[in-house]
């Protein structure tokens, strides 16, 4: 049968050679049938974690002017401040108040490619607000860079390649990104609350792999099995939750997992829920060819059986609710240029402001994907989402 809970890993256990070989089956197990696990024991200590939690929280309490001084509109960057309710997912409205932040990067030279907007400084709040906000994350955003390169190099083992097969996909100063989101409760949301209680659609992470600071005791990220089955993923102290991405399943000839997931907002009376995803980068000028042709190389044919036994448990096909949409319909070349569109979809008055041409046949193509769902059916329930469309979220 699928899975029904999400497992956890002792990342500890990976630097002992008398327990990392148990570490990596375990591991190949997650990556394989879960796409999901719980990572404990990261190197980070709970009082660096409490301390991001704290500088996270503190953000959303900061006056209004303030965040919309830094807002996203304001650079082509998508880094900075999102109001409520301002990103959209699978068609409907996320409920969800953010702000955007990467490893920092210069301005990029006048003539480079529009996708090199998307690395650039961040817009940090005030100092006279958040005093110390900048240099927590700054710090934290580097540690999880350095723990995320560590741990995709154990996937790579786990699926017994070499251990720097990924290597190459990453930049000398590669950009990672990191959101701090809070969710409101449904009791807060007025006649949106009535209307549903999305935080974060269905959905699959785009890259490699993302690492969520899970900031407060709510539940409501759950994780889509193969029978399209919701399992909760509830807060577990002292962990991160890893999540495969489209990027890493494309790399490893569809071996690790890309999993179906969403955020349900708190309910009436329960507080916000707050989140601090952690994005895995990768380099921007990495094109579908090489992934999906050349790749990483082989994965050895008795670990790709291993895979399709998994499958044949749901008559070798997956039954969740958002397909593989890594390849960007054949529109972009680069993970960088098919990044760039995902996130002009994903928030257009960014778009409208810095990317009109993106934006417009953006539009294009989903009225045309309307017109051709209208004669069409989805079987199984699931749901229509326009190519390409990947978020990071949790």
């Amino acid at each position: 049968m699928s899975f029904t809970s999400i497992p956890v890993l002792d990342l500890s256990l990976a630097k002992d050679p008398a327990t990392k070989l148990a570490f990596l089956a375990d591991l190949r197990h997650a990556l394989m049938e879960v796409g999901f696990l719980y990572l404990q024991n990261v190197g980070i200590s709970q009082e660096v974690f409490d301390q991001v939690i704290r500088e996270g929280k503190s953000f959303f309490d900061i006056p209004k002017e303030e965040k919309l001084k830094i807002e996203m509109k304001n650079a082509p960057s998508f880094l900075g401040y999102s109001r409520l309710s301002a990103e959209i997912t699978a068609g409907a409205i996320d409920h969800r108040e953010q702000i955007d932040l990467s490893t920092e990067h210069p301005l990029p030279e006048p003539g480079a490619p529009l996708h090199y907007n998307l690395l650039a400084p961040n817009q940090w709040p005030s100092p006279k607000v958040l005093p110390s906000f900048r240099q927590v994350f700054t710090d934290y955003m580097k540690k999880m860079g350095e723990i995320s390169i560590y741990f995709t190099s154990l996937i790579a083992e786990a699926i017994e390649l070499p251990a720097n097969a990924f290597d190459k996909y990453f930049d000398k100063d590669q950009q990672h990104k990191l959101k701090i989101v809070k969710y409101p409760d449904v009791g807060t949301l007025g006649k949106e609350g009535k209307e549903g209680n999305q935080g974060v659609g269905p959905h699959k992470d785009s890259m490699l792999s993302s690492y969520l600071l899970q900031a407060s005791h709510h539940r409501g990220l759950q994780v889509q099995n193969m029978f399209g089955e919701w399992i909760d993923c509830p807060p577990i102290p002292g962990t991160l939750v890893v999540a495969i991405g489209q990027g890493l399943e494309a790399l490893t000839q569809g071996v690790c997992v890309s999993t179906t997931h969403r955020v349900l907002s708190p309910a009436a009376g329960e507080g916000a829920r707050f989140s601090i995803p952690f994005f895995q980068g990768v380099r921007g000028d990495t094109t579908f060819d090489d992934l999906e042709k050349v790749g990483v190389g082989q994965v050895p044919e008795h670990v790709k059986e291993q895979r399709r036994r998994v499958l044949k448990v749901s008559g070798g096909q997956r039954l969740d609710d958002v397909e593989f949409t890594f390849r960007s319909g054949g529109v972009a070349t680069t993970l960088g240029e098919a990044t760039l569109r995902n996130r002009v979809k994903s928030h257009p008055d960014v778009g409208e402001r810095w990317y009109p041409d993106i934006l417009r046949s953006l539009r294009e193509e989903q009225s045309r994907a309307a017109a051709g769902s209208r004669n069409s059916t989805v079987g199984g329930g699931a749901a229509m989402v326009p190519e390409g469309k990947t978020v990071e979220a949790h």
